[in-house]
């Protein structure tokens, strides 16, 4: 790290002076533009330099001279008594705005200095004249302003979250992942489901890179350690939905004993969103082995830049739509799906392409009990992926989330029985190459015993239908059939009132059930409570992968060493800095370092 440069009371004389960042960086800012320079930047060749070129001037004040003058503060404060924004406020509006579309749109901080400041200044002389370009010109877009910047609006949104945090009415919902990124950092992401006003709202928490390792007792500290430095108490959190490594993340893993020993009474849910992992557990050998030859096929293909090359050659020659393949990947579940799909679709072409390679891969590839295999785990993996789609969204709760689980298994017994008579209509791509009954019974009967272990693992492993019949007035309390509520429970008097009300009918039905439960927190909040309870937990570690999306444009080779916290926060972010108090809290930092 460069050593960072002081102010000397000397400077005033290029009409200068001096700002004070947060972290206690001092730049310069010159009293006649309002220009504000990197601390690179804090050196008399550097002042005099702009103090000579663009304001023409003689060096030569002094710090009295100086201080008669009246200071931007001052002028700012006058023309804000008469509503008109100051030139300066004005300048660092500008600039605080385009910090926030740069890191909004995931671009490099240099992009302002490099490239828009020098296009904006270009246009503004051929459309608007030399009068306009100056006034532009004194936008500070430096990399470091724009680094300061993105700073600054990423803590006041932080601020912004913990304070709605504290204004919870009831304890909030976590998602927390992990990822490893580009130099093989691991990422840890975490997303707050809280209470605001009438509505459950869902927001960006952190990301944070693990340090030393990725064991459990890290991952707990680094979670502990966020709520420690801001000051509020880990009790906060009411459930955590987590998805990864079972020693690490998994629903019995060392976090989860470590979070549950400081909070006996949490909820602790782990992601329904990618069920795939559990065909791969159930899978018989010969499916398992049909899968792992896909997998080393694709790798020939792309593993090797030359063959890689040849392929999208001969595709291109044979005119052949698909040309691309995907690595095969262990977490990205919905490309597996795809790729099982192109290589059923595309397996003539990728047999001959084998053999014009002599690949020893050959033999079990176009073998006639493979392509069946393949044909029946391509039909499979595109219905859990239209699974998972179904469940890619915001506002997911545990009770959705596990009726479309729950549907999804009872459709194997439907499933079973027209196997068991030969019929493959659910499976498309089986049906279309089983030609005679010989290849129908030695399939049928794989499939079968497969689905079942498949039903029996969704039931164990996700907890299906867990929502007992008693508390089912939450999905809908005016459908619901109050017999089934026990005479003793404290709030059947309440549900029975809030049954009689035409008006909250109405409300019901024309507003999400998260919205709804939220609007009765002042007229019925036991029932509100109840339910929200059970609604307010995440589901799945959805929003931590489009996260992680993000996290690609801000990791790469050019910006390897980059932390990216603050740009992901404001990038990801729902909430808006607040721009006007960034800019007056920083007019007082200045005004007090003069």
């Amino acid at each position: 790290m460069s050593k960072k440069r002081k102010w000397d009371d000397d400077y005033v004389r290029y009409w200068f002076t001096c700002t004070t960042e947060v972290d206690g960086t001092q730049r310069p800012q010159c009293v006649l533009c309002n220009s504000v320079f990197s601390n690179a930047d804090l050196r008399p060749s550097k002042l005099s330099d702009h103090f000579n070129r663009q304001h023409g001037g003689i060096a030569g004040h002094d710090v009295s001279s100086l201080k008669h003058m009246p200071t931007p503060s001052d002028q700012s404060e006058t023309l804000k008594a008469f509503g008109v924004a100051s030139h300066e406020d004005t300048l660092l509006q500008a600039s605080y705005q385009f910090a926030y579309l740069c890191a909004k749109e995931k671009n490099p901080h240099t992009i302002a200095e490099k490239l828009v400041k020098p296009c904006a200044l270009e246009i503004a002389q051929i459309v608007l004249g030399p009068d306009a370009q100056k006034k532009l010109q004194q936008v500070p877009l430096s990399d470091d302003v724009i680094h300061s910047r993105i700073d600054e609006m990423s803590q006041d949104i932080l601020q912004q979250v913990l304070e709605d945090i504290k204004a919870s009415p009831l304890k909030v919902g976590i998602q927390l992942a992990e990822t490893t990124d580009m130099e093989e950092c691991s990422q840890l992401m975490a997303f707050v489901r809280y209470i605001k006003e009438r509505e459950i709202i869902e927001e960006f928490l952190f990301c944070e890179p693990l340090q030393l390792s990725m064991k459990g007792i890290d991952v707990f500290n680094l979670f502990r350690d966020f709520f420690l430095k801001h000051k509020i108490a880990l009790d906060v959190c009411g459930s955590i939905c987590t998805d990864g490594a079972s020693s690490m993340l998994g629903e019995n893993s060392e976090f989860v004993a470590y979070v549950k020993k400081e909070l006996p009474h949490i909820v602790i849910t782990h992601c329904l969103l990618n069920p795939h992992a559990l065909v791969i557990k159930t899978l018989p050998t010969k499916l398992r082995d049909a899968l792992f030859t896909v997998v080393r096929v694709i790798n020939f293909i792309k593993g090797r830049a030359p063959n890689h090359r040849l392929f999208q050659a001969f595709f291109e020659e044979i005119g052949i739509e698909y040309s691309v393949l995907l690595f095969h990947t262990e977490m990205r579940w919905l490309s597996r799906g795809q790729i099982l799909t192109h290589i059923f679709e595309m397996y003539e072409e990728i047999n001959q392409f084998l053999h014009h390679k002599s690949s020893n891969l050959v033999d079990g590839f176009e073998n006639k009990e493979f392509k069946i295999h393949l044909a029946y785990l391509a039909d499979l993996f595109k219905h859990l992926n239209e699974l998972s789609a179904s469940m890619q969204r915001t506002g997911m709760n545990t009770v959705s989330a596990r009726e479309k689980l729950s549907a999804f298994v009872r459709k194997f017994p439907f499933w079973q029985k027209r196997i068991e008579k030969r019929n493959f209509t659910n499976f498309p791509f089986l049906e279309e190459i089983i030609v005679s009954d010989n290849e129908g019974i030695f399939i049928a009967a794989e499939i079968i015993l497969h689905l079942q272990q498949l039903s029996n693992f969704f039931h164990g492993y996700f907890s299906i239908g867990d929502l007992d019949e008693a508390s089912k007035w939450i999905l809908d309390p005016f459908l619901f059939n109050i017999d089934f509520v026990d005479d003793s429970y404290l709030m059947k008097n309440d549900l029975a009132e809030l049954r009689a009300s035409g008006q909250i009918l109405m409300e019901f039905e024309t507003m999400k059930l998260e919205d709804f439960w939220c609007a009765q927190f002042t007229v019925f909040p036991n029932l509100a409570k109840t339910a929200l309870e059970i609604l307010l937990p995440f589901a799945t570690t959805y929003l931590c992968e489009l996260g992680f999306s993000s996290l690609l444009h801000f990791k790469t080779k050019s910006r390897s060493s980059f932390n990216l916290s603050d740009d992901i926060r404001v990038a990801i972010s729902k909430k808006v800095p607040r721009f006007s108090d960034i800019i007056e809290q920083k007019q007082q930092l200045q005004q007090k370092s003069m």
